[in-house]
């Protein structure tokens, strides 16, 4: 199978990451609720997880939450920041993950930026609209259905002026793009199975803010207290932590150091432009332009999901659909059709874009 769906999750996972779940499975048991060689082995994964990640992303340790996925981080960071009724500022290409946590406190949502690949538009509408005031930002990085990397330097330089919170979903760009805890957000969201090649169930939120609990429970400190803790992480981490999929986390952000994250971008971006081009050359209706990570989405000659289970036939993972993203859809027009969505990964290669164009200059036209 030629799989092209890590904008999903990373698939295979690397070496490294396997042998550290495996091991930790073996070895780990509770952290921080006990002093026994298990609970301390398992105290000391999730310590190094953290501070690889804090020094991966410019923060401190304690800023590091880990969360079930991306999801989980930002409800956390919207809860945080959005009272009900509350008035919150985002992009035209928000996932559900953002748009649904807003509907659920029935928040004002403004949006802002909604032409494809066009950063003026984008800084333009997000300062015209800001003007107005509100009482968060939240923008994805990179749009997850088209690729598209939103100018968050310069968005998150808007806030600041305004003293705005920021809240930035990275679930596209975590281990692929350059992100710190410098640009002045208060909450950075990302899972930990995609772009940092980690295990599924896993995710960071990186805190500017202290956040408030989305969970309540045990965390091993401060057990009488009848609140939880003041202090981060614990006081967003209530339960016992995914110890074995941290320790694969871990791996993974050791392996992108390993590999370097300007070459994994570099080979992604590289085989998403090889592959507009041959999407191109096959008549093809292709989403493409400047400021575009190693996602592409296309639609077909026939119905995108019937496109996509013929490429699954001919050994192409792909994903149709609307990626969960409606908003973005709407913004490009493709609501009413979906699209075919290529995400490449951190094992992008010229044989994968041969494979999938050689397929799809065999699907069916109607």
């Amino acid at each position: 199978m030629t799989y092209l769906d890590h904008g999903a999750t990373s698939f295979p996972k690397p070496q490294k990451v396997r042998s550290a779940v495996q091991q930790a499975m073996l070895r780990c048991a509770n952290p921080g609720r006990g002093g026994y060689p298990a609970a301390m082995e398992a105290e000391k994964v999730v310590y190094d997880c953290r501070e690889v990640a804090a020094e991966f992303f410019g923060c401190l340790p304690e800023q590091v939450v880990f969360t079930f996925n991306c999801t989980h981080g930002l409800n956390i960071a919207i809860r945080s920041l959005v009272q009900p009724g509350g008035r919150v500022l985002v992009s035209g290409f928000e996932h559900n993950a953002v748009m649904r946590p807003l509907y659920a406190l029935n928040a004002r949502v403004e949006i802002a930026g909604r032409k494809l690949f066009d950063w003026e538009d984008t800084l333009k509408d997000f300062d015209r609209k800001l003007e107005r005031g509100v009482d968060a930002v939240i923008v994805t990085h990179v749009s997850n259905v088209f690729g598209y990397i939103l100018p968050v330097e310069q968005i998150a330089e808007l806030c600041r002026m305004r003293q705005i919170p920021l809240v930035i979903d990275a679930a596209q760009s975590a281990g692929s793009l350059p992100l710190s805890m410098d640009l002045g957000a208060a909450f950075i969201a990302m899972p930990g199975h995609k772009g940092l090649l980690g295990p599924q169930g896993t995710g960071i939120l990186l805190c500017g803010d202290p956040g408030k609990p989305l969970l309540f429970g045990g965390t091993g400190v401060a057990s009488r207290e009848k609140t939880m803790p003041q202090q981060t992480p614990e006081r967003l981490e209530a339960g016992t932590l995914n110890v074995p999929g941290i320790a694969g986390l871990g791996a993974g952000i050791r392996h992108i150091r390993q590999e370097g994250r300007e070459n994994i971008f570099r080979r992604e971006h590289e085989q998403m432009l090889q592959c507009v081009r041959g999407l191109n050359k096959l008549g093809m209706r292709v989403f493409s332009g400047q400021h575009q990570a190693g996602t592409v989405s296309f639609i077909p000659g026939q119905d995108p999901e019937e496109a996509a289970q013929f490429l699954v036939s001919q050994g192409i993972a792909v994903r149709s659909g609307l990626h969960c993203a409606p908003l973005a859809h709407e913004s490009a027009g493709t609501l009413e059709t979906g699209t075919v969505r290529i995400s490449f990964g951190h094992n992008a290669s010229a044989a994968q874009t041969a494979g999938f164009l050689l397929a799809a200059s065999k699907l069916p036209q109607f």
